[in-house]
């Protein structure tokens, strides 16, 4: 089974993110579950939603404590929770943001990890370019995408993200996608 944790800010999509993520999962034939975690229910307040993707049905449902994935998509929370807490030893992070691990302050934290499992892609910045508004939501699942082809492909996220965005919202989304899962490409190629 794989676990994900996402830690965003309210208003930035979490819950959405992680619906899309299990429904391009289940469009890519596998069992997936995901579910918020919710702490005062204001646009700005920490919150965290629970993904998880496996072969066979998925019987567990309590939060991800220990993650193969962390998906960071407000760095502020570095400095506010412990968003590194069980992070497998082999696991991965994606953050939003341009700035590379020693700039975030968080060298430490990841350095453990192997080589390319640590992305960082400016995700609200192609929202805004794609969207015209800074929501990382659609644009990190399309940077996961690049990171983990063996759990959902770019086809799966684009039916997920048109399933709950019809029309011309969910084309915005899925060229914001698109554009994450390209970034996150580069990245992994520089970072061999």
């Amino acid at each position: 089974m794989f676990q994900i944790r996402i830690h965003g800010r309210g208003g930035q999509g979490v819950v959405s993110a992680s619906e899309m993520m299990s429904v391009a999962a289940f469009f890519n034939d596998r069992y997936s579950m995901s579910f918020p975690s919710f702490g005062s229910e204001r646009t700005g307040a920490p919150v965290m939603a629970f993904v998880r993707i496996d072969d066979k049905e998925i019987e567990l449902r309590e939060p991800v404590l220990d993650p193969d994935l962390l998906i960071i998509q407000d760095p502020t929370l570095f400095h506010a929770v412990d968003v590194f807490s069980g992070l497998k030893k082999d696991g991965y992070v994606l953050i939003n943001s341009s700035k590379n691990a020693e700039e975030l302050g968080i060298e430490d934290a990841v350095k453990h990890l192997p080589k390319g499992h640590v992305v960082n892609v400016p995700a609200s910045e192609l929202a805004m370019k794609h969207l015209k508004r800074p929501t990382p939501n659609t644009v990190l699942m399309g940077a996961f995408t690049a990171m983990r082809e063996d759990l959902f492909t770019m086809d799966g996220v684009e039916k997920a993200i048109m399933q709950i965005f019809p029309g011309k919202v969910g084309e915005m989304n899925v060229a914001a996608a698109k554009a994450a899962y390209e970034a996150a490409k580069a990245a992994l190629a520089k970072a061999q």
